[in-house]
């Protein structure tokens, strides 16, 4: 009988449960995002079309969501695409509504390092990005801006760093920021230099929620995919 890896590998990022030998086969079961069904007619196979959804539970950078572009060469593995579909049909039926692309949260800590990376690598691709290092202007309350943020976005992206880590025991700005986007079906998080398995002992609700991860994508290929999740 296959052994489960969870113990030693974990099974919060996308490839991570796919690759479980003794889970892999059940994948097309689990939904972080609730009860949301999965058809194969959200991706597509990039050598031909795909057959059932048991065929397709494997972590291979081969699949094709959708909403990629005609010609897009960024690449997904089939456990991404499920994890982001719920939330590119959430983008679509706000389509008609003019908000922000994405709300970013972060550490207080990552506003000059890796969240400023990812915003100006999104803003790089035409993301419109609600980022509380220029949308906070001088004298407005700041916890009144970013309510306001939240509600004129259309996805919420929570970057996962050690930093924030620490400050979520806290119950600072960051982890009011999550408990609003945690009440939604439209939260995307990016572990970066830290593991599912830290942030489970600290936010297992957020850590339940299927992501990016920067041990499985550059910083650049994470924005490539979140400007393709969130065009219209």
């Amino acid at each position: 009988m296959a052994r489960c890896t969870a113990p030693r590998n974990g099974h919060r990022t996308a490839s991570g449960r796919a690759a479980c030998p003794a889970c892999g086969g059940r994948y097309n079961s689990y939904s972080g995002y609730g009860s949301n069904s999965y058809s194969s007619s959200s991706y597509s196979s990039a050598g031909g079309s795909v057959g059932s959804r048991g065929s397709v539970g494997g972590a291979g950078r081969n699949a094709r969501p959708r909403w990629s572009r005609a010609g897009s060469s960024v690449p997904y593995t089939y456990a991404e695409v499920r994890a982001l579909t719920p939330i590119r049909e959430s983008v679509e039926k706000q389509a008609t509504l003019d908000l922000r692309d994405v709300f970013l949260c972060h550490a207080w800590d990552d506003r000059q390092g890796a969240a400023k990376e990812l915003h100006d690598l999104l803003e790089a691709r035409g993301v419109k990005v609600w980022f509380s290092e220029k949308d906070v202007a001088l004298g407005v309350p700041l916890m009144r801006a970013i309510d306001k943020g939240l509600a004129n976005s259309r996805v919420g992206i929570v970057l996962v760093t050690p930093a924030l880590l620490r400050r979520l025991p806290t119950e600072g700005i960051a982890d009011k920021e999550l408990s609003a986007l945690l009440a939604g079906e439209r939260l995307v998080p990016i572990v970066h230099n830290t593991t599912y398995e830290a942030l489970r002992e600290e936010s297992p609700l957020l850590a339940s929620r299927s992501g990016l991860s920067t041990t499985e994508n550059t910083m650049a290929e994470v924005a490539d995919k979140l400007a393709e999740l969130v065009a219209l």
